[in-house]
């Protein structure tokens, strides 16, 4: 595949996650919603399905939408490293311009909306405790997971009789879906579970720089690089253990 293809799908993949992700906060968070106040679960659901929705419309690249993904298939030689920068160049536009769409979308309800510094958290992550250094430990061990469970998980095999074993191939992009959401209710309260740094960073830009939400705070730079290393360095640790297993057996 082209440089180009892949630049294109992963920014559309990203661009439908993002919006789909951004867009189930907004629906709880603004007021004048039919979603408003349905609480946590119905988000974690919400973004859940949002990475099926990515996923499968970028099945051409491969469907990473995610940096910390990508970094992990390049350490275990699964993607080639020349193509890592155009992989997180389409990620990172594409969770820019999904977080543009979400705002259209919501842009009524984002004026209408009484409390406006507060509008942060529907397009980027913040922690319930600040303490940057643990808050990091918990995006790494959430991606870790994620990274983990794309690499390790079984894939189609066939036996010596001829007889396919699907192992968890056959759940296609609802298996991904299935980890994000169990990592949202089992791991997402403490730093609102990032897991990906573009899905992070991209709508925190945009945000801060694009969107015109009046009376909306600044861009938390001061916590900003945690959603980002956090999840890189669980994608490597993820992509590590995967090469010490092959190595083992």
């Amino acid at each position: 595949m082209s440089l180009i293809a892949i630049f294109v799908w992963e920014l559309i993949g990203t661009a439908v996650l993002i919006l789909l992700g951004n867009g189930v906060v907004a629906n709880v968070v603004l007021r004048k919603n039919n979603g408003h106040q349905a609480g946590t679960l119905f988000i974690t659901f919400g973004w859940a399905f949002g990475v099926f929705t990515g996923a499968s419309l970028a099945a051409p690249s491969g469907a990473h939408l995610n940096p910390a993904v990508t970094l992990g298939l390049a350490i275990s030689g699964e993607t080639p490293w020349k193509d890592v920068p155009v992989y997180w160049a389409g990620q990172m536009v594409g969770a820019f311009l999904g977080a543009v769409l979400c705002w259209a979308a919501y842009k009524l309800q984002f004026d209408d909306h009484p409390e406006p510094r507060d509008t942060l958290g529907i397009f980027s992550t913040a922690p319930q405790i600040r303490n940057k250094a643990w808050n990091l430990v918990t995006e790494i061990i959430g991606t870790f997971v994620l990274v983990g469970w794309i690499l390790l998980s079984p894939t189609l095999k066939t036996g010596t009789d001829g007889t396919p074993n699907f192992g968890n191939s056959a759940l296609g992009y609802a298996g991904v879906s299935f980890v994000v959401l169990v990592i949202g209710i089992s791991l997402g309260g403490p730093t609102g579970y990032a897991i990906n740094p573009a899905r992070d960073l991209g709508p925190r830009i945009a945000y801060a720089f694009a969107l015109p939400i009046k009376g909306k705070r600044d861009g938390d730079w001061n916590y900003a690089w945690v959603p980002v290393i956090g999840p890189l360095i669980g994608g490597a640790l993820a992509a590590l253990l995967y090469l010490g297993v092959h190595h083992l057996t």
